[in-house]
């Protein structure tokens, strides 16, 4: 990791910093009780736990909290190689989720796609430049079964 995505990486996995950071920007994964589990250049990890302010009236987390974790999933493994970047902006320009399972407990979200993002964002040359990714997620219960799978396109454009 370079010296900026290491400083990105160390503000967004603290706690108290990852919860400032989410209220400024992203309230409603405070509220929902989302986590961030794991961040390296290749994969993100982040959970969101089935309680009181995620759940439905059928008992299942509710699809936009699983939609709302999956993409912050993503969204901050973006972030992190963007981080060397800041002459780029981000954008989810599609989403497509297929739920497969109830998701009665706590559900971990993984991307895996750090590669993918990297060689978009490398593509990027001139200002006006608008290369999109099609990052895949997926959601876990804790016995390994598979909750839902996402596909949320993301647009980088070179300012």
């Amino acid at each position: 990791m370079s010296p900026s995505q290491q400083s990105f990486h160390k503000s967004i996995t603290t706690l108290p910093s990852f919860w400032w950071y989410m209220l400024q920007n992203l309230p409603s994964v405070i509220f929902w009780g989302s986590r961030l589990k794991k961040l390296d250049l290749i994969e993100c990890h982040t959970t969101v736990p089935f309680n009181y302010r995620s759940k439905n009236p059928f008992r299942s987390i509710y699809f936009s909290a699983l939609s709302g974790t999956a993409e912050l999933a993503s969204g901050i493994l973006c972030m992190l190689h963007l981080s060397d970047s800041p002459s780029i902006s981000m954008l989810v320009t599609g989403f497509k989720a297929d739920f497969s399972k109830k998701a009665n407990q706590t559900v971990t979200m993984k991307c895996k796609e750090g590669k993918k993002i990297s060689e978009a964002i490398d593509k990027l040359q001139v200002s006006g430049d608008v290369e999109t990714v099609l990052v895949p997620v997926t959601g876990y219960h804790p016995d390994g079964n598979i909750v839902a799978t996402f596909e949320i396109t993301w647009s980088f454009k070179k300012r």
